[in-house]
């Protein structure tokens, strides 16, 4: 494919929303960004990698937003002249998701990706569903617990990932209007709404090009 792109995806939790990406971004030959983009963040910012996994999506997280400063961190962790906030520590990782865009075709999944790339010339945001059952039945075979722990954990983590992206967006997660396809995984299973988003591209790139 010679047109440059982007794909975002927002998921809930147990809805496969991992999954398909990894398998759009196979299918379509381009690089797949996750918990990846902690990794090189701190790579490139120098900061030990625990800092940017406390303040991640899935972590709980306060709308005050709790201070990472030099008074905590052993010195070795933060660079010099660094007082880091959640807001720091996301900023750095928003210039590592744009950074990449800019560079790149790529698939991002959570951390506010779709709204980071908002400005983007082609940028297609995609949201996940699926029916609580599913949800429960992956959740459990993944993370080995019985289905009431299921169910709190999938309430849990839903939680998590929506007070990171209100907070950091000026937008609601899992609102349709932020998306421009919003799917339920579960009328397709994994393997047939990869499919379906896979033609879906390429059938925008085509009418791009």
């Amino acid at each position: 494919m010679e047109s440059k792109f982007v794909i975002t995806i927002g998921r809930e939790f147990g809805s496969g929303g991992r999954e398909i990406g990894e398998m759009v971004a196979a299918q379509l030959g381009i690089d797949f960004y996750d918990k990846k983009l902690i990794e090189i963040a701190s790579q490139k910012s120098g900061i030990n990698k625990e800092l940017f996994e406390n303040a991640d999506e899935s972590k709980s997280y306060s709308l005050i937003g709790s201070l990472f400063g030099l008074r905590t961190a052993p010195a070795n962790e933060v660079p010099s002249g660094y007082f880091l906030s959640n807001e720091t520590l996301f900023k750095i990782q928003s210039d590592v998701i744009r950074e990449i865009a800019s560079e790149k075709s790529a698939l991002f999944v959570g951390r506010c990706a779709d709204y980071l790339l908002q400005d983007y010339n082609l940028c297609i945001n995609i949201f996940i569903t699926a029916s609580q059952e599913d949800k429960i039945e992956r959740v459990c075979a993944r993370s080995e617990v019985l289905p009431d722990k299921a169910t709190a954990l999938i309430e849990k983590m839903d939680k998590k990932r929506a007070a990171y992206y209100n907070y950091f967006s000026n937008k609601k997660w899992a609102d349709i209007h932020s998306y421009d396809l919003c799917i339920n995984s579960s009328l397709l299973g994994i393997k047939g709404t990869s499919n379906l988003i896979v033609q879906l591209v390429n059938e925008l790139l085509h009418s791009c090009g």
